[in-house]
């Protein structure tokens, strides 16, 4: 068969094969990006149902338009005003997840060739996404606090990239959070000569599931020029629903229904007025703070247990919030070569390479925390302490 160009290089998720190995319940998995389920507003979303069914009927199941429904578009600008952005309802644009939010973006500014800016290492997803574009990436370190400034200023001023994707909170894979000062810094080098081509792609999918230190505004608080901001609804409400949002100026949300009408119409009509009704009904801070207080303690049972069973030279983020924490090992050690070793030690991660657009990380790892009790955590870091320490006899 003749596929198309792009196939040749695409790639499947990485993360997805991994997790077929984690089938075997003996296996601890610290390698996926799941919520936690026992989290999941089951009763609550069984009463939304029946509610929004008993009320609105068969426009439940009718096609509806593309932007999305009105109410769930009002819930998610509002939400935007404690940061002090005034995005109207009809600059959201309703997702099938964010991950289509990525596609859509991609679809709309993206020719091949084009340059684009990712973290290094960057979100895997997002890397799969413009692959399929045929794009060059141009990788920017990330430091401690986020971006390195100085080094993204050089890139766009050599590469004049069309987009600069960045995920600022918790950011995937590594955890890191940029603090205000880079936020600020970064929304002034978009604003500069260097970066006025390109345009800012700011990915949140975790910003809300902070557990320490203080809440941060987005980038585009601080932007003086039209950027885009993805939303999603997985990790604090529930990831089957498939409901993310785009965030943006009217002219870039038109082009982005245009394609996403090529692409699927809408997203489902079903999941978005029980998802509206269940907003109504229900309180999501209060929801919201139940994830944290969880996901908080599962991160500090991490970082307590790495202290303690990895070797000194092994470093690690400690982040304040979202799902993953970040390994660099010891010099002379291969991640991949420890997944193996780690599999005969009934415990799972996944390895670094793929969040690198150059093949590099090979020392590197991450880790997820949020969808295995402490106690499991704590055996599971226990197992692969004991595989890098043979690794390092070896």
């Amino acid at each position: 068969m003749r596929f198309a160009t792009r196939m040749q290089t695409a790639q499947r998720s990485f993360i997805r094969e991994i997790l077929k190995v984690t089938a075997d319940p003996q296996i601890i998995s610290l390698a996926g990006g799941l919520p936690s389920p026992e989290h999941f507003p089951c009763a609550a979303f069984v009463e939304a149902t029946r509610a929004e069914l008993g009320d609105a009927g068969p426009a439940c199941l009718q096609y509806s338009t593309t932007e999305g429904h009105p109410e769930l578009r009002a819930f998610i600008a509002k939400r935007y005003e404690r940061w002090g952005l005034n995005f109207s309802p009809d600059e959201i644009l309703i997702t099938t997840g964010s991950q289509q939010g990525l596609d859509l973006l991609a679809k709309v500014f993206l020719d091949p060739g084009d340059a684009v800016v990712v973290e290094r290492p960057g979100y895997l997803g997002a890397i799969q996404t413009f692959s399929l574009f045929g794009v060059r990436f141009t990788p920017v370190e990330l430091e401690d606090d986020g971006v390195d400034t100085a080094a993204l200023e050089q890139v766009l001023r050599a590469e004049r990239p069309k987009l600069y994707y960045t995920v600022p909170n918790f950011q995937n894979p590594s955890g890191v959070t940029f603090s205000q000062d880079k936020r600020v810094a970064v929304a002034e080098i978009m604003y500069s000569p260097s970066g006025e081509d390109t345009v800012l792609i700011e990915d949140n999918p975790y910003g809300e599931l902070r557990f320490l230190g203080q809440d941060l505004p987005p980038i585009r608080k601080f932007m003086r020029k039209p950027s885009a901001l993805l939303g999603s609804f997985s990790k604090i409400v529930a990831p089957g629903l498939r409901i993310g949002w785009i965030a943006a100026d009217k002219e870039v949300i038109e082009q982005c229904v245009t394609v996403k009408q090529a692409a699927d119409l809408h997203t489902s009509t079903f999941a978005q007025r029980v998802l509206a009704r269940f907003l109504r009904d229900n309180d999501l801070d209060a929801h919201i703070e139940k994830i944290r207080k969880t996901y908080g303690e599962r991160r500090q049972a991490m970082v307590e247990a790495i202290r303690e069973h990895f070797p000194s030279q092994a470093k690690a983020t400690e982040p304040e919030g979202g799902m993953f924490l970040w390994i660099t090992l010891p010099e002379g050690c291969s991640s991949l070569a420890l997944f193996d070793a780690a599999i005969q030690e009934k415990v799972a991660f996944v390895p670094g390479v793929p969040f690198y657009t150059d093949g590099s990380g090979e020392r590197t790892l991450r880790l997820n925390f949020s969808n295995a009790t402490p106690e499991r955590i704590t055996e599971g870091i226990k197992r692969l302490g004991r595989a890098i320490g043979r690794m390092l006899e070896s």
